[in-house]
């Protein structure tokens, strides 16, 4: 397929975010993954549970990276005292500290965007991916019925 599609620019543009995510990550010993997960762990803890479907990563990918963060001392797990079937993860004071890196990441990025952006435009950007991702989660998409 020669011409652009939606998919295509879609997929290029994340890989080179991913990209240019683990490489400023892997600075500090970790990678793009473990950033974000960083900034989604609640200061009150997460359900271990509840992580997976708030970031749209597999069980396995987040098993293997809650792991690789507890080796690096980001995080500590403890049960969970009202489901005992699952564990709150909570952030170090390292796990702390290497999240505010990554917010600091995630905010430098978004303001090199907007001073290149006009507002609109990135309005419109969140109006399409959003649409996007509706159509995805209602099937609208290859869907056989």
């Amino acid at each position: 397929m020669r011409e652009k599609s939606i998919d295509h620019v879609l997929r290029a543009t994340w890989q080179g975010v991913a990209k240019m995510y683990n490489e400023e990550a892997s600075k500090y010993g970790a990678t793009m993954a473990i950033a974000f997960t960083l900034l989604n762990v609640d200061k009150e803890g997460t359900p271990s549970t509840a992580l997976g479907p708030k970031m749209g990563m597999e069980a396995t990918s987040l098993s293997r990276t809650l792991k690789n963060m507890e080796d690096k001392g980001l995080i500590t797990r403890t049960p969970n005292p009202q489901d005992g079937r699952s564990v709150l993860i909570f952030l170090t004071d390292y796990g702390v500290e290497m999240r505010n890196v990554s917010k600091e990441k995630v905010l430098h990025f978004n303001n090199i965007i907007a001073q290149h952006i006009s507002e609109e435009k990135i309005n419109h950007f969140y109006e399409v991916t959003s649409l996007i991702y509706e159509f995805i989660q209602d099937k609208k998409f290859f869907n056989n019925d």
